[in-house]
């Protein structure tokens, strides 16, 4: 498969992503705990994709979108603008780093059992490649590496369509039981 293919792929399944969520009533927003109580970290992930929850702020800030999640393992897609770009005139290590954040942390929340939750704890980014408006989609997947009951380990990583490693990054995320936790906004 030619790296045309494949990013004719991605823009196809990035727009039925996007209008399967916002048919679903799908918006930026944030779940009530009464929304998600009883269900996995995958259940609750799945019905983002659906619409039936609403997918983070932080996606629409920095123009990237959950696309897929299996046990174990979660893609994001996005594309740098010059919106997110430093006074010297490249994609500030931000963009990079709050898309793996996100990659590697659903990663580790497939796996989280009905009543659990987790944090990062600890984030090592390395930008390998310079990515800029022109670029393209990018593509961050993330795969767990260990899931224990109070530590998760993961790491991810940034390419185009092409295969081409623009960074990558490891997170420890510290994992925890929701009983007890209250939501502010």
């Amino acid at each position: 498969m030619t790296a045309q293919d494949t990013l004719s792929q991605w823009l196809e399944q990035s727009a039925r992503v996007r209008a399967r969520m916002l048919e679903g009533g799908g918006k930026a927003g944030i779940a009530h705990p009464d929304q998600t109580t009883g269900m996995t970290g995958l259940d609750i992930l799945q019905a983002m994709l659906a619409g039936e929850l609403p997918y983070s702020h932080i996606g629409e800030t920095m123009d990237f979108s959950l696309i897929e999640v299996a046990p174990g393992t979660a893609t994001f897609q996005g594309m740098p603008q010059i919106k997110h770009y430093n006074p010297l005139g490249t994609v500030h290590g931000g963009w990079y780093a709050t898309l793996l954040d996100s990659a590697v942390g659903c990663a580790v929340h497939t796996l989280m059992p009905a009543g659990r939750a987790y944090t990062t704890a600890e984030l090592s980014v390395n930008i390998v490649r310079s990515a800029s408006h022109k670029s393209g989609p990018l593509r961050a997947i993330g795969t767990v590496i260990h899931c224990g009951k109070q530590l998760a380990t993961a790491e991810g990583r940034i390419v185009d369509a092409g295969g081409k490693l623009y960074a990558h990054a490891t997170t420890t995320c510290l994992v925890f039981a929701t009983s007890g936790l209250s939501q502010s906004g």
